[in-house]
């Protein structure tokens, strides 16, 4: 005998809380990608509300630092700092794992100044 009178139901009623949850969520990540000016930029792809989680690469740590609390308040977002990028760029995260998949930290930093948002400064650009 169960403890639960009819799961269900109670299931049917959690899938259709979770199903608003998602659709809450998904406005928040628009806001907020509207709020950094992504949504209007032709670089960025439209289809990210597919993705399971969104990275987003961002160009220094002060950026990083302001951005925090959102990390935190909006689900399935992920963050990556990286010093190479001229801007804020957003990737599926799934493909940020399946590249950086049994690297090194070393080899990710070098792989990082010319993927994800990373931009190889020639040597005049360095002076």
């Amino acid at each position: 005998m169960s403890v639960i009178k009819d799961e269900k139901k109670l299931l049917s009623t959690i899938k259709r809380i979770d199903e608003k949850i998602d659709k809450n969520n998904d406005q928040k990540i628009l806001a907020f990608f509207e709020s950094l000016g992504l949504t209007e930029r032709e670089d960025v792809p439209k289809n990210f509300l597919d993705w399971d989680t969104i990275l987003i690469v961002v160009p220094d740590r002060h950026i990083s630092h302001e951005l925090k609390y959102y990390k935190f308040s909006i689900s399935r977002l992920f963050f990556v700092t990286n010093p190479y990028a001229d801007q804020i760029h957003i990737y599926d995260f799934d493909q940020w794992k399946s590249v950086t998949r049994n690297k090194t930290q070393f080899q990710i930093r070098e792989m990082m100044k010319t993927n994800f948002g990373g931009v190889k400064k020639t040597p005049s650009e360095n002076e």
